[in-house]
Parts: structure tokens; sequence; C-alpha cells
């Protein structure tokens, strides 16, 4: 489901939204945006005191109320104001600190972005077919829970929908919990148009969003 599609009003505001505040660059910074239907990646592209610009590689999410979840797990609340193609704009809900933004400290600063993502998955270890859940997402790998013990190191093919069987070697076991490394990660718009085709947008949250736009058709009139 695409966004709604603003008024003349709304987008000469946004344009006054960008251009108000200082913004400072930020080039591939990956990072979670949180809805109600899932959690999807994005760029920050960049960032001032009081808003952002985000990079999505699919369809906007029809709600206007998100979160921003960053690498090492801070969490920025938002609303969205404007959506230009691939892009959209974004106010805090309270303003930040630039320079701590930016700097993205802590300890999981480094990590991958990673989903949290239940879905079916099937695999092949050791010639054997199987089935598991997969619990989080990442470009580089996932946790799935399988129905079996597969020894760490193993090799394996793994595959779920919208994504074509790849290889990947199981790096850690906890009882049947296990963490998988893909051999070739994902290019960030496959990962990201991926994560969106497994946890489409809520047709409910679609509606909700339909009956706001029809209030405010209402009210303009």
């Amino acid at each position: 489901m695409l966004a709604p599609i603003e008024t003349n009003a709304a987008k000469s505001r946004s344009l006054s939204e960008r251009r108000s505040g200082k913004r400072h660059r930020l080039l591939m910074r990956v990072a979670k945006l949180r809805c109600l239907s899932g959690e999807y990646a994005c760029i920050v592209q960049d960032v001032s005191q009081s808003g952002t610009r985000l990079r999505l590689f699919h369809a906007h999410p029809p709600e206007t109320h998100m979160f921003l979840e960053l690498a090492n797990g801070e969490l920025y609340a938002m609303e969205r104001r404007w959506i230009d193609g691939e892009f959209s704009g974004f106010l805090f809900s309270a303003q930040v600190e630039v320079e701590e933004f930016t700097r993205e400290s802590g300890l999981g600063a480094r990590r991958p972005i990673r989903l949290s993502l239940q879905h079916e998955v099937s695999f092949i270890a050791d010639g054997q077919p199987g089935q598991a859940l997969m619990l989080n997402f990442s470009a580089q790998g996932a946790c799935i829970e399988a129905g079996r013990q597969i020894p760490v190191g193993q090799l394996l093919k793994i595959g779920m929908p919208g994504m074509e069987h790849r290889y990947a070697h199981i790096c850690w076991r906890r009882e049947y919990r296990h963490g998988i490394a893909f051999q070739e990660a994902l290019p960030l718009p496959d990962f990201a148009r991926l994560a969106h085709s497994l946890q489409p947008y809520s047709d409910g949250v679609g509606i909700m969003q339909t009956m706001v736009e029809a209030g405010e058709a209402i009210l303009r009139a």
C-alpha cells in the first residue's frame, strides 16, 4: 500500500521543514524503521536537531507515527511529514543531540541491522531437508529454530519466500536455536525488499489511515 498523497499546503510546509535546521550528512547509515506492521531496513540520509530524512527501497508505511532504531539500539519517536519517491522526511518528537546521533556510540554501534521477523524457512543440511522458524534476519545471516540440532560449522542451503536457496553455515547453536551466516551477504536493497515482502503492511493500518484521510478531506472541504 502506498502512502497518502500530500496536499499543496502540506508540501509547502514540508519544504520549509526540510530547509530548517542544520543538516549533517550521513552516508549509507543503515537503521531500522519500526511501525505497527514490523521492522524495516532504511538508510538515514541526514539529520538535524528536529528531524531526519530516510530512504526506503519499497513502499512507505501507511501510518505517519513511527520509531527509528539505530544499530546501537537507541530509539527515536518521530512523525512523517513528507514523501518524495524513495525518500521521506520526519520530525522527531523531541530535539536530538546531533553529535551523539551521528557518533552512534555503544556496544551495538558496529553490528549489522537485524530485524525481528518470524517466518518459516526451508533448509538442506548434510543432504537432509528440513523446516525451521526464522526468528530474526539481517543481510549477513539469520537466527533460526530448527526441529533438530545442526552441528556448528555445518554447511547448509537455506531458502524462504522471495529468496532462492543461499549457502550458509552454522556459526553458533543453543539447544535448537542456530545462528547462520550467509556465504554471500544480501545487497541492502534486496534485503530491504525481501523483509518488506515477508511482513507486508497491515490492512488494518491501511484502513485506519484511509479513514483519517477521509476525515481530513471533509474538514478541508
